[in-house]
């Protein structure tokens, strides 16, 4: 995704911190013009000190990690109700707390568990056809606040969604080398309101998003790492005067392990996951052959493929499979999961060559074929159903949940009002990272930056596998999956325009004030959105004020 040498993270300025794969693009320092603005010295003068720099260094991150946290946990319990598909979820998470797995309610349970009376479920199995880790983390909210509390169901979610938040300012910073972009990036993550309502709601996406982010970060992290080793192979047998032919073989890549670790469980909450191991797996061999070519290594590309490639999937691929397995615990250790005894069955189980394998996997192989068929072939239609190709314009978002009062119900002191729990983001973070993702295509093929191929892998991962399903029912809100990766470009974007302190002085005032005012619209517009992404009661007129497009009824 790359042919550009790899920077070095630098030391951040404590005026313009701005990090070089930003400053890098700004060009030369004009000699005859002042430089910088005001606001760099003022900044110098603010960060003077190691103690003070370490205080940005962390404080700004876990301010918006902390704002993003108020935001998502404030009057989390309302509607105490299940939305949308709560209505599976949590239930489903429930009986996986009970029973070890997913078993069957009665019909139309929804208003008796909403009421309080949760145990009312049977201990047949449920046939499920999402793995279980994001329903035992919507289950460890039941545990402590108990499922009769509507905080309880979406505590699990919220947690992970403001962790999340964090995480991006950690690899912003790593990416851009500066504090600055890093807290940028998380403040635009804290207040879109897609990643507000996807975090507020007991669903599976943010879990999606957080595992493949942290899957994400972990490539990041490797990619210095096998630049590193590799230089220092190739020079000591360089030393012993050996000229490589396709370069050594790197076992020890803990990074990469952690990376196969983190997309087994993105994959053990939606398959989905998958997607984020194989692109990232094809991103690593051709990060190999590259760093190889430019190391001077004369087989660079067979050696990346043949050699280094194979090492790299016994890296990734069978600790992501373990763990995807382990996941399924609860399904293995009991006998009452849906086709749990499948195998033991007359004339049910393998034979032949196959005969040999436990029931217990033959049963859980034929589950897993089960759940993928239902999958490929889901075309139910649905209110809310979004093609892929409009998920970046948030045509159609999803409304989780809507409820109309006329005056004097449940509090209403107007005509009518409205409750909403739309899933829209906020459109100014929305169309400008869109507009922002087209600029980098064009970037990476004119500059051929790394950071750039990094980050367009992690959308591509999360966004291109849907254009294959244009016919299923899909819905926009699985755009979260891959929302950090259209900050991380927007923000790359923010930098660009703020430039450095070396920039002559109205280009640096003009690229500061252009992304404040635009910060600044874009906190306005959140807060003007907020009530619609949480449900809070507002005249039915201001509810209208927020139909910006037919879709978004």
């Amino acid at each position: 995704m790359s042919t550009g040498p790899v920077q070095q993270d630098a030391p951040e300025s404590p005026a313009s911190d701005v990090g070089p794969a930003v400053a890098a693009a700004s060009g030369p320092p004009v000699a005859s013009e002042p430089s910088g603005s005001p606001l760099d010295d003022w900044w110098g003068r603010v960060l003077s000190s190691p103690g003070r720099r370490r205080l940005w260094y962390w404080g700004g991150p876990i301010a918006v990690t902390v704002l993003a946290a108020v935001l998502r946990l404030w009057n989390l319990a309302h509607p105490h109700a299940l939305v949308f598909d709560e209505t599976f979820y949590v239930k489903d998470a429930y009986t996986l707390l009970n029973n070890g797995y997913e078993s069957t309610w009665p019909a139309d349970a929804d208003p008796e568990f909403n009421a309080g009376n949760t145990d009312i479920f049977t201990t047949e199995g449920s046939f499920v056809v999402h793995p279980p880790l994001g329903k035992w983390i919507i289950a460890a909210g039941l545990a402590v606040f108990g499922a009769d509390s509507s905080f309880g169901w979406r505590i699990g979610t919220v947690v992970v969604g403001v962790l999340a938040v964090f995480l991006l300012t950690v690899i912003a910073r790593r990416l851009f080398a500066s504090t600055l972009l890093a807290v940028v990036a998380g403040l635009l993550f804290a207040v879109d309101g897609h990643a507000i309502v996807m975090s507020r709601v007991a669903l599976l996406d943010v879990s999606v998003m957080f595992f493949a982010l942290l899957g994400f970060g972990a490539v990041l992290l490797d990619r210095s790492w096998h630049e590193r080793r590799l230089a220092t192979r190739l020079a000591e047998r360089r030393s012993r005067g050996m000229e490589p032919s396709w370069g050594p073989t790197l076992w020890w890549r803990p990074w990469l392990l952690a990376a196969g670790l983190a997309f087994g469980l993105t994959a053990s909450v939606k398959w989905s996951g998958l997607y984020f191991l194989a692109a990232f797996g094809v991103y690593l061999v051709v990060v190999d052959a590259l760093a190889r070519r430019r190391a001077g290594v004369p087989f660079w590309l067979s050696a990346a493929a043949l050699k280094q490639g194979p090492v790299a999937f016994l890296l990734l691929v069978p600790i992501a499979l373990g763990s995807y397995l382990v996941t399924w615990t609860g399904w293995f250790v009991t006998s009452g999961g849906f086709y749990r005894g499948w195998a033991d069955q007359t004339d049910a189980a393998w034979t032949g060559p196959l005969a040999w394998v436990p029931h217990a996997l033959q049963s859980f192989w034929h589950f897993q074929v089960a759940a993928y068929n239902y999958h490929v072939n889901l075309s139910t239609p649905h209110p809310y159903q979004a093609n892929p190709l409009t998920w970046l314009l948030m045509i159609r978002p999803t409304s989780m949940y809507y409820e109309g009062s006329s005056f004097g119900q449940n509090g209403c002191l107007v005509d009518t009002c409205a409750e909403a729990i739309n899933s829209v983001g906020n459109p100014l973070v929305w169309w400008a990272a869109m507009v922002a993702a087209l600029y980098l295509v064009y970037r990476l093929a004119r500059y051929r930056e790394w950071r750039i191929g990094l980050i367009l892998m992690g959308l591509a991962a999360g966004y291109l596998p849907w254009l294959m399903y244009l016919n299923r029912t899909v819905f926009q809100f699985y755009t979260i999956a891959f929302e950090p990766y259209l900050l991380l470009g927007l923000t790359f974007v923010i930098g660009l325009i703020l430039g450095t302190r070396e920039d002559p002085w109205w280009r640096r005032q003009r690229g500061i004030g252009v992304v404040g005012v635009y910060l600044g619209c874009v906190l306005a517009v959140s807060a003007f959105f907020y009530p619609i992404w949480t449900a809070q009661q507002v005249p039915f007129w201001f509810w209208q004020l927020h139909i910006w497009l037919p879709g978004w009824r």
